[in-house]
């Protein structure tokens, strides 16, 4: 249903809202981020940016991760990893997303590869 159809909601910016309560149950208060892993969390968006723009003209489609909780590859495509590491920025935390829908493995490389083949450019850069 529409949001626009649903009749307001009667406790909207009221601090005391009862629903207050089940909403704090729902997200465990994050742990502050240290500088370090903030620094590192940057670092990782600086280098999803670099990874995109040479992969993805090359047909590269996302990251894929293996999960150590389901123990499932996850693919991300890579505006939706970086919305997520945006968000661990900023929240200190990440939102459960969806999974990609029926995503072909073959367009999807891990983040080391994405690394040896960022190393790989510089180093043939380099040596012309």
């Amino acid at each position: 249903m529409p949001h626009e159809v649903l009749p307001p909601d009667p406790f909207a910016d009221d601090p005391n809202d009862p629903a207050r309560e089940f909403a704090a149950l729902d997200e465990p208060a994050a742990e502050p981020m240290s500088p370090e892993e903030r620094s590192e969390l940057l670092a990782d968006l600086s280098d999803l940016t670099v990874y995109q723009a040479l992969l993805e003209p090359r047909g590269v489609r996302g990251i894929v991760v293996d999960c150590g909780e389901c123990e499932q590859p996850h693919y991300h495509d890579w505006h939706l990893l970086r919305a997520s590491l945006e968000q661990l920025l900023a929240d200190g935390h990440m939102r459960p997303h969806e999974p990609a829908f029926d995503p072909n493995p073959a367009l999807y490389v891990t983040w080391d590869y994405c690394r040896g083949f960022a190393d790989g450019i510089t180093a043939t850069e380099n040596a012309h």
